[in-house]
């Protein structure tokens, strides 16, 4: 039982989208794969089968890798709340809150866990595909490693090092990669991999053997620009599509502060019917607006304050004034309410009682410590249409508008409407992966939705970057490589 660990020379160079290929490739070949990545930090994380949650990028490596999601496939998982402070996530579960400092002495007790899942995934694939984070040219935070080097020097995975030569200059990056590890660190690399070519590759070959002379690593391929990438769903904020579409019906989504599972965007964005707009701090959000989108959000109370800061409660207020409508999504659903309470403080320093809220939906919300984590099936209550989602949130809503409820889960009302109907609030994440319930929730909204079959796309995405990846890289010698 196999494993091979592709780690970056920086963030967002394209590892999450390599393993997913990876993944794909190894299971069209007749193996059973399964992604791997010890330590993530994302807000947009996917519930598991087991009733925990991960990353996102790992949902979608197991979806390559045609397997259900697992805690073990993302034992630690970092969800930021302030620019110093995160969740942090062990095996599926919330298990501290801590500053940056503070995580720095918390991770030499999180080898064990991770190591422990890592050992479960191995026994039931054939090859277990590992990815990085960051990258382990930071040297300054390899004492206690458990993301880069030092979960694969004690785990023994050999490593492939990606560099991104979109950013430029990737022959700096490989190389002084190699500098500044430590040798032994060093040694555990075993080749590189070039990643987003635009243009001729051949024009790069000079550089491809001047790396491999460098650094004496095999070089694995230079693959090309991977433009479907925009299909997949995303799990960094920096991924985030600024517009989308030219469709009639238009839909503005404020992109909050610590904006989470932004995904649930995605499908919406490739609706030929819909113009997706992506409004960012400082604009305004467009006065032709048909619907407004406030998404889910890793801290609503702050991001509620975020709202008002670019001015977007006023916005919303005219938008609905004009007769548009207004759809919030767990921490969005819970901004439309009259106000939220935290009297534990699990979101507000100290504690504050009562936080004033957009007061378009006559609902209440008091946090509360434990994190509610579901996949759901309900059914839409306005069309009648079957959804699927899942639930990730603290807090519980109250109100009288619950009696006008969004969706029916196993015949209790779930989410509330305003007594018109044009202002809607759900905790259902993933809803509009449904192609029915898009369609029926579209159809409401005077637009023809498409025939697209969501789950289809992604599944011919996915076989497309596998075609991608085995055309433009030594996948043969990759899995040679795995040990």
């Amino acid at each position: 039982m196999r494993a091979l660990m592709i780690q970056g020379t920086g963030s967002n160079v394209g590892k999450s989208l390599l393993v997913a290929g990876l993944c794909r490739a190894m299971l069209r070949r007749g193996l059973s794969v399964a992604p791997f990545k010890p330590q993530n930090m994302s807000n947009n994380a996917a519930v598991t089968a087991d009733g925990g949650e991960i990353g996102r990028a790992q949902a979608l490596q197991a979806l390559a890798c045609g397997r259900a999601a697992h805690t073990d496939m993302n034992p630690v998982l970092l969800k930021p709340e302030t620019d110093t402070g995160a969740q942090v996530i062990v095996q599926g579960r919330h298990v501290a809150t801590a500053r940056a400092r503070d995580y720095a002495r918390l991770k030499p007790r999180l080898l064990a866990p991770v190591l422990e899942s890592f050992a479960r995934l191995r026994q039931g694939a054939d090859l277990v595909i590992v990815e990085g984070a960051g990258s382990p040219a930071e040297v300054n935070l390899r004492a206690g490693d458990i993301a880069n080097m030092g979960f694969a020097r004690v785990a023994d995975v050999p490593v492939i090092l990606a560099g991104d030569i979109d950013r430029g200059g990737v022959i700096a990056q490989i190389v002084g990669t190699q500098a500044v590890l430590e040798a032994a660190d060093a040694a555990q690399i075993k080749g590189f991999l070039i990643n987003r070519f635009r243009g001729d590759p051949g024009l790069f070959d000079d550089g491809y053997a001047l790396i491999a002379q460098r650094t004496g690593w095999a070089g694995f391929g230079v693959v090309p620009y991977f433009a479907d990438a925009a299909l997949l769903p995303a799990e960094d904020a920096v991924d985030l599509r600024r517009s989308g579409g030219g469709g009639a019906l238009r839909i503005a989504v404020p992109v909050l502060s610590r904006i989470a599972n932004f995904d649930d965007l995605d499908p919406l964005a490739q609706e030929p019917a819909v113009t997706l707009r992506m409004i960012g701090p400082g604009q305004p959000i467009p006065g032709d607006t048909d619907l407004v989108i406030l998404p889910g959000t890793k801290s609503t109370i702050a991001d509620l304050a975020w709202v008002r800061a670019q001015g977007w409660d006023i916005d919303i207020q005219a938008h609905v004034r004009r007769g548009g409508h207004v759809l919030g999504i767990c921490g969005g659903y819970q901004m439309l309410g009259r106000s939220i309470h935290d009297p534990l403080g699990l979101e507000s320093a100290g504690g504050q009682d009562r936080v004033p809220g957009l007061g378009l939906l006559d609902v209440v919300t008091t946090m509360q410590p434990d994190k509610y984590l579901s996949q759901v099936h309900a059914v839409h209550a306005a069309s009648g249409t079957p959804m699927t989602g899942y639930e990730i949130h603290i807090g519980e809503t109250t109100g009288p508008a619950r009696v006008r409820p969004f969706a029916h889960v196993g015949g209790k009302p779930e989410g509330a409407m305003s007594s018109d109907g044009r202002i809607m609030g759900s905790y259902l994440h993933g809803m509009f992966a449904g192609d029915t319930f898009r369609g029926a929730f579209l159809r409401q909204l005077g637009a023809a939705p498409s025939p697209l079959t969501y789950s289809e796309k992604v599944e011919s995405v996915l076989d497309a970057l596998a075609d991608h990846l085995e055309k433009h890289c030594d996948v043969s010698m990759l899995l040679a490589t795995a040990r």
